[in-house]
């Protein structure tokens, strides 16, 4: 019975420890952004802005919450401002994609209009 009980406590501690390390190295890969956004929450307009190294082959979409694609562009510029004026109030995600289709960077705004 003691034996079980030990086994028990050495699995969950590498179950916890793995949970740690893979933690971790998600921040230090948070530290890379391709695209800062503002304001959040927008109300007539959203900024994006990408780094000045930025791939002009990207493409940014804009989906609602539940996955229906609002927008679709091709960046060209360093930075974009979009009108939101005939979006509804909600939560809105963005895709930043590679030509591969490959998603680069994600995020996500909130409309108050």
């Amino acid at each position: 019975m003691k034996r079980i009980f030990y086994i028990l406590i050495l699995i969950a501690g590498f179950q916890l420890s793995s949970t740690a390390q893979v933690k971790s190295s998600f921040i230090t890969d948070e530290s890379f952004k391709a695209v800062k956004f503002y304001p959040n929450p927008a109300v007539s307009i959203i900024n994006f802005e990408f780094q000045k190294d930025y791939d002009k082959s990207f493409t940014l979409l804009i989906f609602n919450f539940i996955g229906k694609k609002v927008m679709e562009f091709r960046v060209l510029d360093q930075k974009m401002t979009i009108p939101i004026t005939g979006f509804y109030r909600g939560v809105y995600i963005f895709q930043l994609r590679d030509t591969q289709g490959n998603i680069v960077e994600s995020g996500k705004f909130q409309v108050i209009n």
